[in-house]
């Protein structure tokens, strides 16, 4: 009657306003605090405090938006984005970052360069890239 499905997708989490966590997340999906957490927060997708969320945490994550609180180190493997609501003090480490005005960044900031694997192709090498790829296909 049921199928044995063996491919699940990951879930978004929430933790809803007036939710108070304490303990280690570790997350697959996309993580939403509009509650409170204390404790390490480790995450595959994006983490977004919310406007009332407060976390007292060390974060690591994909992209990072804090529109809360933050207190703790926090590492985005792309980019840490502080909303004009936000606050974060600790440190951060993220290949880009964005603070709006009125956003609060308290603490230490390291920035990583992409690789060159990884950085994106500017107009010149992409035109370049594509020529080679017709080469190629041509041969």
């Amino acid at each position: 009657m049921f199928k044995d499905n063996k491919r699940v997708s990951a879930t978004d989490t929430l933790i809803g306003l007036g939710t108070h966590i304490e303990g280690k997340l570790v997350c697959e999906a996309n993580l939403r605090i509009e509650g409170e957490h204390s404790g390490d927060i480790e995450c595959l997708g994006d983490v977004i405090i919310g406007e009332n969320g407060m976390a007292r945490s060390n974060i690591t994550a994909r992209d990072i938006t804090i529109a809360g609180k933050v207190y703790g180190e926090v590492t985005a493997k792309g980019r840490l984005t502080i909303t004009a609501t936000g606050q974060l003090t600790g440190s951060l480490s993220a290949q880009g970052i964005i603070v709006q005005d009125g956003g609060m960044l308290n603490g230490t900031c390291h920035m990583e360069r992409q690789t060159e694997r990884t950085r994106p192709l500017s107009e010149p090498a992409k035109e370049q890239s594509r020529e080679k790829e017709k080469a190629r296909q041509a041969v």
